[in-house]
Order: C-alpha cells, then structure tokens, then sequence
C-alpha cells in the first residue's frame, strides 16, 4: 500500500512538473524607444529559451543594442553595447527551426551564423511575416531555418518605431541605428507555474 501511495504522489508531482513546463514565460524587454512584453515558448523551444534565460539573468542584455535594423525584415539584438562593442557570449546551443513555430510578424527567433547550430546569444524580432526563414529540411544551414522561440504580447508598436529609425553602417557593419536604441533591462515577469 505504502509503495502505491508512493508512486500516486510522485507520478501527481511529475503531472505538475510537466504541467509547469508547457507554461509559457513572459519577460519584459525595457527599450529607449518603450516596453516590450514577450511570451516566451519553454514547451517547444526548451533550449533556446533556457539559453535567452540564462543571459537575462545575468543581466547581459542589459545596456545592449538592437545593431541591426531592417524595416520590413526584422529588428536583431542581445549582442552588442552602444560603442559597438561585442559583449561575450557562451557556447552555440542546438537549433530548434523544426519546432512547428514560423518566423511571422513579432516572433522572437534566434540569430545564428550560415551553420544551423551557430547560435548563441543574439536574436531578433519579425517585423513582418517571414516564412522564408522557417525550417524546411536539415540539408543545408538555409534550410535548416531560424529558431522561433517566442513571440511579442504587447509592444509591438514599439517593435514597428524601431524598425523605421534612420541607420548607417558603424564599425563595418550595415543597419546600424544612427541613434543607439538602447535595451535598458530585460526582466521575467511571469515564470512557468506562475
């Protein structure tokens, strides 16, 4: 009888670990241009939310820049500060494009190199649907696809004024915001169970 009750208490509490897990996580992004309020997809892109995580709490993003602007595309950041400087980043983690989730107006998709296992810190936002960058096959890095791995709640207004702010190239890069837009903080507001 002990062992049954037993294995009841922990298959309940496996039932709410799980249960838990598949709850979205909201984060608030802080931006010189507004907030941006992000839910964040734990259930069907665990690593890439992790890693995003992972940096917020080490308050990385704090102080970074979004450094590549294209209206029309999408607006990308999380890697670099306001003089151009590179912040540091981790290990590259697993792309996670075959996760059923598209690249469409106001998701949240991990920035990666050519190579579909290349990403690490950075990642941009939609600003229109952009299907071409979803998974299609694991043949090649193009058709591997970008990592959605959230998508925008409120704010996205927001996302729309950075996407038209005049940019330049600076230190050898293109769409470069003339005027930094600053991502003052990111900070979890709802975690999963919450």
């Amino acid at each position: 009888m002990r062992a049954l009750l037993a294995l009841i208490m922990s298959l309940s509490m496996f039932s709410t670990a799980s249960a838990a897990d598949t709850q979205p996580v909201r984060v608030k992004l802080q931006t010189s241009k507004g907030d941006i309020i992000v839910k964040l997809f734990k259930d069907k892109a665990p690593i890439s939310v992790a890693n995003f995580l992972g940096y917020v709490e080490k308050a990385h993003y704090n102080g970074t820049i979004f450094h590549r602007v294209i209206p029309g595309f999408m607006i990308q950041g999380g890697g670099y500060d306001a003089l151009m400087v590179e912040r540091e980043a981790g290990e590259t983690i697993q792309n996670e494009a075959d996760n059923g989730l598209s690249n469409k107006r106001g998701t949240l998709a991990m920035a990666r190199q050519p190579q579909p296992h290349t990403a690490r810190v950075q990642w941009f936002i939609n600003h229109v649907d952009n299907d071409f960058l979803d998974h299609r096959n694991k043949d090649s890095g193009r058709g591997w696809g970008y990592a959605v791995f959230g998508e925008v709640e409120s704010g996205l207004e927001v996302v729309d004024a950075i996407a038209e702010v005049e940019t330049t190239v600076r230190s050898g890069m293109r769409d470069v915001p003339v005027e930094p837009v600053i991502i003052e903080k990111i900070t979890v507001i709802e975690t999963a169970g919450d």
